[in-house]
């Protein structure tokens, strides 16, 4: 008898974990057709057609249903992105390919492109709730890929004339900004124009199959 609670358990456990994915993705839905202060927790209820006390039983308030929002999307479009890890390719292949690799995959997904571009936009007022997530956002994958380019220098595959963490802030703008316009205009070759960067500022990173 007391072998089944464990079992009875992990059941309760799995069932509150898919609820709270399903939020998450409710929620995703919501902020990238709103923006944070547009969307509220009853338009997630009902996207879910769940009460909103269900809402809050997995989720205290709107800004911790935001974190876990981000979060998951900045896993998946950031550099956590389970199908393959960005930081380990950037120190097998190097940066820029590992880049171009992210910049394809990241075509299949234009609504969490989509939400980190509201929120950020967003969250540039120093009130909005998220302002400091985004700073703090900012600040590790700008220090992440000066590294990443600084390890490409021990290897040789780029220039060491080069700052990395001038490297760093341009690609982050560079792609931050040509994702924000596909977004906008989805015939805008995305793909094209990061190669066309590369090839600008340090054609040496790139290889064939880039």
């Amino acid at each position: 008898m007391n072998a089944s609670k464990p079992t009875r358990a992990r059941g309760r456990y799995a069932k509150s974990a898919q609820r709270s994915s399903e939020i998450i993705e409710a929620a995703t839905i919501v902020f990238a057709t709103h923006g944070y202060r547009g969307g509220s927790l009853r338009d997630i209820s009902r996207e879910l057609n769940l009460s909103l006390t269900s809402i809050v039983h997995h989720f205290g308030t709107k800004y911790e249903l935001l974190e876990a929002v981000l979060e998951r999307a900045d896993q998946t479009v950031g550099t956590g992105f389970a199908a393959f890890d960005f930081e380990a390719d950037c120190v097998e292949r190097g940066v820029a390919p590992a880049a171009m690799e992210r910049v394809r995959s990241n075509l299949e997904r234009p609504e969490l492109l989509r939400l980190l571009a509201i929120l950020a936009a967003e969250s540039s007022a120093p009130e909005h709730p998220a302002h400091d997530w985004f700073i703090d956002r900012y600040r590790r994958k700008t220090e992440s890929l000066a590294k990443a380019f600084a390890f490409d220098q021990t290897k040789g595959r780029i220039d060491k004339t080069h700052d990395p963490r001038v490297l760093s802030r341009l690609l982050i703008g560079t792609w931050d900004g040509m994702q924000l316009q596909w977004l906008t205009d989805p015939s805008t070759d995305m793909v094209r124009a990061m190669r066309t960067f590369f090839e600008w500022a340090i054609p040496e990173a790139l290889t064939p199959a880039s």
